[in-house]
């Protein structure tokens, strides 16, 4: 048998069940996992050791009980360091935040706790989840488990790379232009962007209020649709949720894609895409036919705007939400005596937010600004309203669109940090589906002449993360 940090969530459970081993075996097993790979990986920049155990040891005596709160129960996870976890600083990976423990859990880390969750530690992410690398953190880069000299892609890295490298079976992260997806594809692994609303944000730090979105990684889509069961659904604390059943989404896998109509988008395919990347996807692809999927060309034409609509929206949002970190409430105080409090405000920002985060805030605000506002802003929305219509009219011809997660494989640490316009261009693959706000499913598709990882995503309309999944398997 596999070592029992090598398991998937459906392995674990039957073997819980099954009194093969137990709750705290295989947290301590990830935690070992932990404490040898993550002074190279950097994926974990709090490991909760002690609370894991507690938690591991509650689902142990539950289960001999007789008392099941599902297949989650008793099974390790990682947690990205934007989301809030009561008793456990979250950080954000941003300086002016390194010491923050919050007073209550996120919506979804509730959800889990009910689902008898066991939480290894919190996962490095770039600074408020700003940047495609995971470069953008005051606890430093996490690197790619395939190569330590690449990046494991960002902001969510740290939680792909540790499930990618056997440190926990499944975690959350979140994705506000790529964020799950892009990190997935570089470490090899699965990952869910969900359809907006579908999860709730309430005690997930915002980057874009608009545009963000929770999900979750792991090593298959089996895994996938128990985390998604388990998290998603209405909350009364976040009124972008909507009142939508939440489906078994174990019951669309094994139907295959036989009669499913796969959209290839061109412009997904064309410059700026490696042909090895395009090569890989396309195998991939080819599969998919074979086991009875109908292949057809469409078109999203705007796709070519919308990482500038993208980087305009989105740090626009990113500096409204920034102003609460003054040092007030929220914020570290300046290391130096202020003179009166605007100097406090100039200290703080200035020593409480990294670089990345910094350039966000000074885009978002000059476009929010008087005169600019309708000429960049809101011309920026009538963009997205358009990316929008593009993926309206492609699903009413194919049900779900396939193309590459990133234009090439994993890059090597500190190759695009000096040169941003080249780390944003990066996501020009991920962000017209956040513009959209439909589901996408990163699945890896086969691996490099350099032995990296690539993926391809499946796309679906709103809330059909079920079939996102149900093409994923077969990938």
């Amino acid at each position: 048998m596999a070592n029992l940090n090598e398991l998937s969530i459906k392995e674990i459970a039957l073997g819980l069940r099954a009194h093969d081993f137990t709750s705290r075996e295989v947290t301590e097993a990830c935690l070992g996992r932990v404490g040898e790979r993550n002074k190279d990986l950097n994926a974990f920049v709090t490991v909760c050791e002690d609370e894991s155990l507690v938690a591991a040891d509650k689902a142990d005596k539950a289960l001999a009980e007789g008392k099941d709160d599902g297949v989650l129960m008793g099974v390790p996870c990682g947690v990205k360091d934007i989301i809030n976890t009561n008793g456990v600083r979250t950080t954000c990976c941003s300086p002016g935040l390194k010491e923050f423990v919050p007073p209550y859990d996120a919506t979804v880390i509730e959800r889990l706790k009910a689902c008898g969750m066991v939480m290894v530690g919190k996962t490095n992410c770039d600074e408020f989840a700003c940047g495609g690398s995971t470069e953008y953190s005051v606890f430093g880069a996490t690197k790619n488990p395939y190569d330590l000299t690449k990046v494991s892609g960002g902001s969510s890295g740290g939680s792909a790379a540790a499930v990618a490298d056997n440190m926990c079976p499944y975690a959350l992260g979140t994705d506000t232009g790529g964020s799950i997806r892009q990190p997935a594809s570089f470490c090899g692994v699965y990952g869910m962007k969900v359809t907006y609303g579908r999860v709730s944000r309430s005690g997930v730090t915002a980057f874009a209020s608009s545009w963000d979105t929770v999900g979750s990684f792991a090593r298959n889509v089996e895994d996938l649709s128990y985390v998604l069961q388990g998290i998603a659904g209405r909350d009364r604390r976040d009124m972008t949720t909507p009142d939508i059943e939440v489906p078994d989404y174990t019951e669309f896998l094994g139907k295959g894609v036989k009669g499913v109509k796969i959209g290839l988008p061109k412009e997904y395919f064309g410059e700026g895409v490696e042909k090895e990347t395009v090569d890989v996807v396309m195998e991939a692809v080819g599969r998919l036919e074979k086991a009875g999927a109908q292949i057809v060309k469409v078109s999203l034409p705007m796709t070519k705007y919308a990482v500038a609509a993208y980087y305009v929206c989105a740090p626009a949002e990113l500096s409204a939400n920034m102003e609460r970190y003054d040092g007030v409430r929220f914020g570290s105080v300046p290391s130096e005596k202020s003179a009166d409090l605007v100097d406090s405000y100039f200290k703080q920002r200035g020593e409480g937010f990294g670089e990345e985060v910094k350039r966000r805030i000074m885009i978002g605000t000059y476009v929010l600004s008087a005169g600019y506002m309708d000429a960049y802003y809101k011309h920026a929305m009538k963009v997205r309203t358009r990316i929008i219509e593009d993926f309206n009219k492609a699903f009413e011809k194919v049900d779900v669109l396939i193309a590459p997660v990133s234009p090439f494989p994993a890059f090597g640490i500190g190759e695009k940090c000096d040169d941003p316009l080249a780390m944003y261009t990066a996501d020009s693959l991920t962000i017209p589906v956040n513009c959209a706000g439909v589901p996408s499913l990163a699945c890896p598709a086969g691996v490099s002449a350099g032995g990296l990882p690539v993926g391809l995503q499946v796309i679906a309309p709103q809330f059909s993360e079920g079939l996102c999944l149900q093409v994923g398997e077969m990938v």
